[in-house]
């Protein structure tokens, strides 16, 4: 994409559409019907900013933005938000054997237990993934 969208609704558009193309309908689904009085404004502002500005950002492609997201979840220790990328990760071209090196590499820099936990964490998913695709 060239140019990021310019009103307010044009960046909840289009972050509403990277959200559900990079976490899958069923994720936004739930975060949508879960989302209360109290967290509405937080996932507006998720939707319009994360998703509608920075993923939408010409600078990188999505795989890179996912190779990124899981380094720094990693090394924040942010397990469910990990989790959450694995996915992410894999519906963005990511290969099983990128995602362990991306752990591998985390292990120097953040540290071999939080490594030692994103192994633990990633394993099972990748895991379902693979028995629901078929390979």
């Amino acid at each position: 994409m060239s140019e990021l969208p310019d009103t307010d609704q044009a960046r909840r558009d289009a972050g509403m559409r990277t959200r559900r193309e990079v976490l899958g309908d069923a994720h936004v689904d739930r975060a949508v019907a879960n989302t209360t009085p109290f967290t509405a404004g937080f996932q507006d502002f998720i939707t319009r900013t994360a998703w509608g500005d920075l993923w939408q950002r010409p600078g990188l492609a999505r795989r890179d933005r996912s190779l990124l997201t899981l380094s720094i979840t990693i090394a924040l220790r942010h397990w469910e938000e990990f989790a959450l990328h694995v996915r992410a990760a894999v519906n963005n071209g990511l290969t099983d054997e990128e995602i362990a090196e991306v752990i591998q590499h985390a292990a120097v820099y953040a540290g071999v237990p939080a490594a030692n936990h994103a192994f633990k964490v990633a394993g099972p998913i990748l895991e379902e993934l693979r028995g629901s695709t078929g390979g």
